[in-house]
């Protein structure tokens, strides 16, 4: 029930203006999901939505997600990058694997399908050997020498 309201919170902020929250449950009311106002907020925040000024005032958009890694927390924490067919394995330091993943994660970058993180190695599965290669030369440009 969940994904399914999140998903219908994201299809009605990219079709229509919506510039408050009640305008927000208004419009899911219409569509047969019952939403609180503190579950809307919880959704909100889930989803990063944010307020982005327009013509009309302020209206719900999607945050726009970094196409490139934060810097400081690949910087301290990645040891290494490589690359093996599609797959891009990266070494982290001690217990920093999860860190760097979730940041992964965050990126709006297509060509990874999935991530899998455990202690101090990440594996990043990507829909090409030559996305994976990309990729990794991409994260290997912000590691120190």
């Amino acid at each position: 029930m969940k994904k399914k309201r999140q998903d219908k919170i994201i299809e009605i902020i990219e079709k229509y203006p919506i510039t408050t929250q009640e305008m927000l449950k208004e419009y899911l009311e219409k569509e047969g999901l019952d939403v609180t106002q503190a579950t809307l907020s919880r959704d909100i925040n889930e989803l990063d939505l944010q307020k982005q000024a327009s013509e009309i005032g302020n209206i719900y958009v999607r945050r726009p997600k970094p196409a490139f890694p934060p810097l400081p927390i690949f910087r301290d924490s990645v040891i290494s990058v490589a690359y093996a067919m599609n797959m891009v394995s990266i070494k982290c330091s001690t217990g920093m694997a999860q860190a760097v993943c979730a940041t992964l994660d965050k990126m709006d970058r297509s060509e990874i399908l999935g991530t899998i993180a455990g202690d101090d190695t990440i594996f990043v599965l990507t829909e090409s050997e030559n996305a994976a290669a990309e990729f990794t030369e991409m994260l290997r440009s912000v590691l120190p020498d």
